[in-house]
């Protein structure tokens, strides 16, 4: 391998922060540790890089999730051996699922001591190898150019994806006098396919014929880039769209063609256009099983369509008729530039419509207790549908898919594959590092917010002005309701009979603080939501709140319990 001659001996640490800075690394979220001090130490007088020091290490890295799913950058995440690297597993893992780009270097002991038992050693490239999309245990300091500038690399192209960097204290220390050339040499890596004329001809074709078309819209759109050239295929085509979670924002709520979220607490005409459609294309979407609870229920009566950049996902789940591995925006593109089919829509279009109109997402006002679903939509309002929305995990995740007037492309930032409770503030915190000028509102649950609240110690100390709406009904909500609705009622330790007293907690951290329980006084008090200053907003909701409509597990999209119809010759709620 070539070798190249540096201008004077530098140390293994200042390798790894030159060559990050010129990938074009402006923040690092960490936390130091044993291992990792020689890089810290260099990281002190380092120029051009911002480390944000976090208060765990899982926070860490859901603050570097929430910095590239809002960005679309690489998160990058430091982190020490051992219980550091552990610690940060669950990050790691959130992020494979929802293929998030990442970096995560976790120290490591001496490359004397590995597989001795050391101090603070563990496995880290073997706990990490099932959930990443590779990773490396750098042996020599001449390669940490070669090595980091493949793995940022890695990290962003083709399906994106946390890849980590096991990195020996003594490689860190080690000062050398030349590197290995770091010139990308990845003969047998595909960036990504692009989908040929003749498949996308097919597609077309396919659409010429049906009747009853419906996209699904994944995640996939917001992170191939390729929002604006999707709209612009739904409105040639004039096709009705439904969203996954990750994929809300992809096409306004308000389309006309927008039927909102599908699945398990999705809308009643995304859910029936799935089960009527005589063809169904998805794009960026793998078909997880809050999409399609019953496979072998799933689309018999449709084409299958789908368009994604990982081959492994193509027929996977659903049988797949048109199976095209492509970039999204690659095959978009083309699409757009092929030559139109000609469609009619007008009466499918005028049905999902009425279905849209006939089950509308809603509720009843109390007077007795505020409505989650008025506080979102309030919110909504008082935003102008216009905020980054992060959320933890749990019953309010799903009201504010539900309520929200999501618009914009990677709006909502959400743990969707690994359904990971604790996201929702450290995301948060990472969302509005990258976007300072966006207003960034996270919801939470009283029980997710117990497990991450310690990085709102971030708040003051870096100027994020992030709002938290702690949406508090005394219980794990989702556990609790499904308990109820499905284990008798009993209610096994899903109920928090004793919690802290949240407000003084916000007063500990120096966050502006409100505790709301007046449903008559809702709409005044949440004017506060525009204010520029971190704050926490606990919002106290009836402890037996359900989200509705669902889909029970392993029941298919057409058995959907608690709708409620506008028509009042149908059945009002068949809960």
């Amino acid at each position: 391998m070539k070798k190249i001659k540096l201008e004077k001996p530098t140390s293994g640490s200042q390798l790894v922060l030159q060559t990050l800075k010129e990938l074009g690394v402006e923040i690092i979220f960490g936390y130091p540790g044993g291992s990792m001090l020689p890089l810290y130490d260099t990281i002190h007088n380092f120029e051009g890089i911002q480390h944000i020091l976090a208060r765990h290490e899982q926070g860490a890295t859901h603050e570097a999730e929430g910095y590239a799913k809002s960005s679309g950058k690489v998160g990058v995440v430091v982190v020490t051996s051992g219980p550091g690297a552990t610690n940060a597993v669950t990050g790691i893992a959130d992020a494979y699922l929802d293929s998030v780009p990442l970096l995560v270097f976790t120290g490591q002991v001496g490359r004397q001591s590995i597989g001795k038992d050391a101090f603070q050693e563990a496995d880290t490239v073997g706990i990490t190898a099932p959930i990443t999309k590779y990773n490396y245990q750098i042996r020599e300091t001449i390669d940490i150019p070669r090595i980091v500038t493949e793995a940022y690399y890695l990290a962003r192209t083709g399906r994106p994806g946390p890849v980590e960097i096991d990195l020996p204290k003594d490689v860190s220390t080690l000062e050398v006098t030349e590197i290995n050339d770091p010139s990308l040499n990845l003969p047998h890596y595909h960036e990504s396919e692009k989908a040929t004329d003749e498949q996308l001809q097919e597609l077309l074709t396919e659409l010429s014929v049906s009747k009853k078309p419906v996209i699904i819209a994944g995640g996939g759109i917001n992170y191939s880039g390729s929002v604006d050239i999707f709209r612009a295929f739904v409105e040639k085509y004039q096709i009705p769209v439904v969203s996954t979670l990750l994929g809300l924002g992809t096409l306004p709520i308000s389309h006309e063609l927008q039927l909102g979220m599908a699945g398990m607490h999705g809308s009643y005409a995304a859910n029936m256009a799935l089960v009527e459609a005589d063809y169904i294309i998805n794009l960026g979407s793998r078909f997880d099983d809050r999409v399609v609870s019953n496979p072998a229920k799933f689309a018999k009566n449709a084409v299958v369509a789908h368009i994604d950049i990982d081959a492994a996902e193509l027929g996977k789940i659903v049988k797949t008729d048109i199976p095209i591995l492509s970039d999204l925006k690659a095959a978009l593109s083309r699409l757009l530039q092929l030559n139109k089919v000609k469609t009619d829509f007008n009466d499918w279009i005028k049905t999902v419509i009425e279905n849209k109109e006939k089950v509308p997402f809603t509720y009843e006002p109390q007077n007795h207790d505020i409505r989650p679903q008025e506080t979102i939509k309030l919110i909504g309002e008082y935003t102008q549908g216009d905020a980054i929305i992060v959320t933890d995990v749990g019953q309010h995740q799903m009201w504010v898919a539900q309520y929200y007037p999501y618009k914009n492309a990677r709006q909502l930032i959400t743990s969707g594959g690994m359904g990971t409770m604790g996201f929702g503030i450290p995301a948060a915190i990472g969302a509005k590092l990258a976007q300072p000028n966006k207003n960034v509102i996270v919801f939470v649950g009283d029980g997710g917010f117990q497990m991450t609240n310690q990085e709102l110690a971030l708040l003051n100390g870096y100027g994020i002005a992030i709002k938290v709406v702690l949406i508090n009904n005394h219980s794990l909500g989702m556990v609790r309701q499904w308990q109820e609705s499905f284990y008798e009622e009993r209610r096994s330790q899903s109920v928090f009979d004793v919690e802290p007293n949240f407000q003084l907690l916000a007063e500990a951290y120096g966050i502006k603080h409100v505790k709301l329980d007046n449903p008559k006084t809702l709409a005044d008090d949440l004017k506060i939501i525009t204010e520029d200053e971190p704050m926490l907003i606990e919002v106290l909701i009836s402890k037996s709140e359900h989200v509705l409509p669902m889909i029970p597990a392993g029941l298919h999209n057409d058995e959907m319990i608690g709708l409620h119809f506008t028509d009042k010759n149908e059945e009002v709620d068949n809960a």
